[in-house]
């Protein structure tokens, strides 16, 4: 081969390795960083908060990313929390034992064994079940009792506000692969066509967190819709886990898809530039500023869409990196606290302080699907 050539041809394949090595480097550096975030934020929370604590939604959707967070590091330490939070609970959510009492109208004393914030726990509870190699049945015995109770009744309206997508859905997936029972998948369906058809907006393509919030009868101070940010990040996680384990053979599948598929349309045109959701998506200035719960949830729903195909990669990807750069650069803390989680509510509530102080359990489970749905994302560029 003419010496000429050649040596074009050898700084060609350098300058080509070069490139695949700074690729892989690249790769590297940006899921390290996504690991480190993990690590620096669960560590945080669980050096903070060494006691477990009662089995209700708040402390429940922190381990439900806690248990994600494990799934992807393997860190022993995240899976032992869990389960003395578990052991601590008697792996029950509410604990009234007498079933005509068993309430699912909003509360928190053991007789609403029925509402679906006390029903959240079971997620994590059958995760545990599931890694065990000898089966603990003792981990998932209470939820079954309580979802085929439920499910035995003519009752579909257990899931009457947007939050309790997210607390029970996925557990009912999760127990139909347990246990087979198509039940599971029929009754799932039933009552999700029930909140649809009480808090889903077909125009916006997402949810009133209740029907006390549909538009016209409650507007913002600016007379406009008012869907509530952290509500329809339930519902979009809700969606993305149930999508994960739903049978592709489901007669409904494809409607679960479309309701994710027009969230995730509604949740990219209402991201601010600086990478946040405010707590009223549609009207910013009605209670502006950062808000990480919401964010992080629907990062991890639009990340998880990329992840697994359903949505398209250069028309979301801008989106959910803006939306990292927010929750590892603004909303983590150098010490490890994830701020500026609204507190506990229902709504956006303008003059509503929520600063880099405003912490909670449920918001660090959200930076935790978050961050895990951002580690596959950056492992696969």
């Amino acid at each position: 081969m003419n010496l000429k050539l050649l040596s074009v041809a050898g700084a060609l394949f350098f300058t080509c390795c070069g490139t695949i090595q700074n690729n892989a480097l690249y790769k590297k550096r940006g899921s390290d960083q996504v690991l480190s975030a993990i690590n620096q934020a669960n560590s945080y929370w669980q050096q903070t908060h060494p006691a477990p604590r009662w089995a209700f939604w708040d402390e429940a959707a922190y381990h439900t990313g806690n248990m994600a967070a494990y799934e992807l590091t393997g860190n022993a330490a995240y899976k032992a929390y869990s389960e003395k939070w578990a052991e601590k609970n008697q792996w029950m959510g509410a604990t009234s034992a007498n079933k005509a009492e068993w309430k699912y109208n909003y509360g928190e004393t053991n007789k609403h064994v029925l509402f679906g914030d006390w029903q959240t726990c079971f997620q994590v509870y059958i995760d545990l079940y599931n890694l065990d190699k000898i089966k603990d049945e003792k981990k998932i015995v209470r939820a079954r009792e309580v979802m085929e109770y439920q499910m035995s009744t003519p009752n579909n309206d257990y899931w009457w506000w947007a939050d309790g997508l997210y607390m029970v859905m996925p557990v009912m997936t999760k127990l139909y692969h347990v246990t087979g029972n198509p039940q599971y998948l029929q009754k799932l369906w039933a009552y999700f066509e029930y909140a649809n058809s009480i808090m889903y907006d077909a125009d916006e393509k997402i949810y009133y967190r209740d029907a006390k919030y549909i538009y016209p009868g409650h507007k913002t101070a600016n007379g406009k819709k008012d869907f509530w940010a952290r509500g329809n990040g339930w519902v979009i996680a809700a969606l993305a886990k149930v999508l994960s384990d739903l049978p592709e053979t489901d007669p409904y599948r494809n409607e679960y898809v479309i309701k994710f598929k027009g969230m995730a349309e509604t949740i990219k045109l209402s991201q601010q530039a600086e990478g946040y959701w405010t707590r009223s998506m549609l009207d910013p200035q009605y209670a502006p500023g950062p808000e990480t719960s919401g964010t992080a949830f629907f990062t991890y729903g639009l990340l998880w869409g990329i992840n697994n195909g359903y949505l398209d990669k250069s028309e979301y990807g801008p989106t959910v990196s803006k939306a990292w750069a927010y929750l590892s650069q603004t909303a983590l803390q150098p010490d490890g606290k994830v701020g500026y989680v609204q507190p506990i509510g229902e709504k956006a509530i303008p003059g509503q302080v929520v600063d880099k102080n405003a912490s909670a359990p449920f918001g660090v489970g959200a930076f935790l699907l978050a961050a895990t749905e951002m580690y596959k994302f950056t492992d696969k560029k």
